[in-house]
């Protein structure tokens, strides 16, 4: 018979994932709020807030979250930088499709905001543990 519960190390991860991710959303959301506040056009806010929060992802990410990978220099920072790349544009590009497609309400930018980081969430978890800090062999 077959095991069907995850490895210890993906449950590990996942529990970390999200504590970083957590975090990471705060600076995200909390610079995009701050940038939204002062005038600035919305979706360079959201394109300006997503970099801030990616920066901290990667470097919280490669030290507390994906401990066991295989450091390898310039190629894991170049594979981060190609993923995060990618999920910019899913993320602002959902972003700005979840604004456009919602009526005014005071939840629109909220609403949008999480449409939009949970697919990116889900995306960069996937690859950066199967990927970019795959664990070393």
């Amino acid at each position: 018979m077959t095991d069907v519960h995850p490895a210890p190390g993906v449950v590990r991860q996942l529990a970390r994932f999200a504590l970083v991710g957590g975090f990471c959303a705060l600076v995200d959301f909390g610079l995009y709020w701050l940038l939204l506040q002062a005038g600035l056009w919305e979706h360079a806010a959201k394109a300006l807030s997503f970099i801030a929060g990616t920066t901290t992802a990667y470097f919280l990410n490669k030290r507390f979250t994906f401990t066991d990978a295989a450091d390898r220099g310039a190629a894991q920072a170049g594979g981060f930088a190609v993923l995060y790349t990618v999920t910019f544009f899913v993320n602002v590009g959902a972003n700005a499709l979840v604004l456009f497609l919602l009526p005014d309400s005071p939840w629109r930018v909220a609403t949008a905001w999480v449409i939009a980081q949970g697919l990116a969430t889900t995306i960069n978890f996937v690859l950066l543990r199967t990927v970019v800090f795959r664990a070393g062999r």
